[in-house]
């Protein structure tokens, strides 16, 4: 399989109508990436990596907005739940950031993709165990969707990195490529569901 035909969410036109489905595929999207930039190298390894580092800050973002918030009002225990996964993605957002700033070509980048790579699988299996199983039997089909919508927002209007003009150039450099990813995401996905 060539980069350019690896598979993401939304590409089989499902109608993405259910957020717990559309978490999951991205889920599997992320693996596929990862995977990707593995067996990649020079230019096609960057181009996979910038990918990846866009998925997991619109990913994650999105995540802390529309899914968090609903397990920590809904759930029994939801506070708990939701503080683990947060510590989880802190790691995992300082782990992407230093990768971020890394030469995909360095002989340290590949050992730290593959920590991070475990570190973000074993979140996502703690995301699907505690808090998506917990969405499918707590929430309606119209709430589902209204939270689909939210996390599509976030994936359509996320730019791969900011742009000078959408934020100035200064804030960019001040707050880090994924920082601003991540501001913007949340931005989306909060104009999407009415907040």
């Amino acid at each position: 399989m060539s980069p350019i035909d690896t598979p993401h969410a939304g590409d089989d036109n499902a109608p993405d109508d259910d957020v717990v489905s559309l978490l999951m595929r991205q889920h599997g999207d992320i693996r596929n990436l990862f995977d990707e930039v593995e067996r990649c190298t020079g230019d096609e390894r960057r181009e996979a990596f910038r990918r990846l580092v866009r998925l997991l800050a619109v990913h994650e973002t999105a995540e802390e907005e529309v899914v968090h918030p609903f397990a920590r009002r809904s759930m029994p225990g939801g506070e708990g739940v939701v503080e683990d996964r947060l510590a989880e993605e802190r790691a995992a957002k300082k782990a992407l950031a230093a990768l971020d700033g890394m030469d995909t070509d360095d002989p340290d980048f590949m050992p730290q993709l593959l920590a991070l790579r475990a570190d973000v699988q074993a979140h996502a299996r703690a995301e699907e165990r505690y808090e998506f199983t917990h969405i499918r039997r707590s929430t309606d089909s119209a709430r589902l969707a209204a939270m689909a919508r939210g996390v599509k927002a976030a994936e359509a209007m996320a730019p791969t990195r900011p742009h000078p003009g959408v934020e100035s150039a200064a804030a960019n450099i001040a707050v880090g490529p994924v920082a601003a990813l991540m501001d913007r995401t949340k931005d989306a996905v909060r104009k999407a569901m009415g907040h």
